[in-house]
């Protein structure tokens, strides 16, 4: 169904809004999902303060052509979503869930990260990053891991000597 042009400057509109606003966009081709599997999708990506959209490649093209990102535009091929945030890792996590529980029906197909194109292999690198508490927890662990030790072969010479 063709759209007037009208219809597609208001697309263009908000693919460039949503282009200012998220620091990373995550393209996805889906396929045969159906309407249960993608209200799913979308209420656990609203949820989690992704938003998820569909707009003809054509227009998303001219949007991202305007915004003179690095590197090369990934191939979009067939039916594409984007899912964007302002969160960084946001968009690739959350979408990683979904991709998982629907892998003949979601395929990454790219995205733009830290203001440059990224295939899907790289936003597939993205996504397995743990989030910011995990990498806290992380840190913590690996910082009292020595400690821990040097208390555990204390405790044992301690206790043999005793």
């Amino acid at each position: 169904m063709a759209i007037n042009k009208q219809k597609k400057e208001e697309i263009v509109a908000k693919v460039d809004g949503i282009l200012d606003a998220s620091s990373t966009v995550v393209f996805a081709k889906f396929k045969g999902l159906t309407v249960e599997e993608q209200s799913e999708m979308r209420r656990a990506l609203r949820a989690a303060g992704v938003g998820y959209t569909v707009a003809k490649k054509t227009l998303v093209r001219r949007s991202l052509d305007a915004k003179k990102y690095a590197g090369t535009f990934p191939t979009l091929e067939g039916e594409v979503a984007i899912a964007y945030s302002a969160d960084e890792l946001a968009p690739a996590r959350e979408l990683a869930v979904f991709v998982k529980k629907f892998p003949e029906h979601l395929v990454w197909a790219g995205g733009v990260f830290g203001g440059s194109y990224v295939d899907a292999s790289g936003i597939k690198a993205i996504a397995a990053i743990p989030g910011m508490q995990t990498l806290r927890a992380q840190f913590v662990q690996l910082i009292n891991s020595p400690r821990q030790r040097l208390a555990v072969v204390l405790h044992a010479k301690a206790d043999a000597t005793a």
